[in-house]
Parts: C-alpha cells; sequence; structure tokens
C-alpha cells in the first residue's frame, strides 16, 4: 500500500506543471544578467503598449469595457514581473555589499541600491496610472542600473 502511495505523488509531482517564480537561492552560480534585463525592457515596452491602448480604448469605455480591463491586467502583471526580477534577483541574489573601506565601490553599491529602488517604485506607478512618462522613466532607470551594474 505504501508503494503505491509514493508512486501516486510521484507520478502527481512529476505531472503536474511546475511554476518557475524565479532563479534559485541555493546558490547554484548559474546566472543569465543579460537575459534579465532583455526580459526588463521586454516588460516596459508590453507596458508602454498596454499604456497607450487603455488611452487609446478610454473614449469609448462602454464599448470597449473588457478590452480595457485586459489591458490593465496586462499592464500589472508586467510591472510585477519587473518588481519580481529587480527584488528577487538584483537585490537578494546580485547585488552584493562592498568590501569595508573601498569608499569608492560603496558609492557605487548604494547608486545600485537607489536605482533599484526607483526601478520598484516606477514600476508601482505604472501600475497605477497610464501615463507612458512611468514606462519612459523606467526604461531610463533600467539603462542607468545596467550600466552601474557593470561596474561591478
Amino acid at each position: 500500500m505504501r508503494r503505491i502511495s509514493v508512486l501516486a505523488v510521484a507520478v502527481f509531482v512529476l505531472a503536474t506543471p511546475q511554476l518557475v517564480l524565479g532563479h534559485c537561492e541555493i546558490p547554484c552560480g548559474i546566472y543569465g544578467d543579460e537575459g534579465r534585463f532583455t526580459s526588463i525592457l521586454e516588460n516596459i515596452t508590453t507596458i508602454e503598449k498596454s499604456m497607450n491602448m487603455l488611452n487609446e480604448l478610454s473614449s469609448e469605455p462602454g464599448k470597449n469595457m473588457n478590452q480595457l480591463v485586459r489591458w490593465v491586467n496586462n499592464k500589472e502583471v508586467h510591472a510585477d514581473l519587473i518588481r519580481e526580477v529587480v527584488s528577487q534577483y538584483f537585490l537578494a541574489q546580485r547585488i552584493k555589499e562592498p568590501a569595508g573601506g573601498d569608499t569608492e565601490a560603496e558609492k557605487v553599491y548604494h547608486a545600485k541600491l537607489a536605482t533599484l529602488h526607483q526601478m520598484i517604485r516606477t514600476a508601482m506607478k505604472c501600475k497605477q496610472t497610464t501615463d507612458v512618462a512611468n514606462a519612459k522613466q523606467l526604461h531610463d532607470l533600467t539603462h542607468d542600473f545596467q550600466k552601474l551594474y557593470l561596474m561591478k
């Protein structure tokens, strides 16, 4: 009986699709920084398109209600994906405190933290509004962080 239960659990686990939320925290040492930046920029493009569609469809909300809801949801999902990568991947795993006494490295470290925080807050603003300026600011912040990040 126990063997059947173990087998049933194993089949269930293997047959059930697994939701992958981010890279592991083992740490395994396998990172894809460039892919993360590409993903963030793609999400920003999607947010901007969603904002533009919302602004366009808002002229006739009664006629376009279903599409408006779908574009709002789309915009929010992509903003959350950015916040997840920024907090879970970069803040939790990739940004390390510099060795004590290295003032230049400390300045870069604090600039990275500040820029990542601005990215998280701007992604939140993208969820709250349809102001395309927020998406453009998020795009610029991403490039600013990428330059800082490469300084290591």
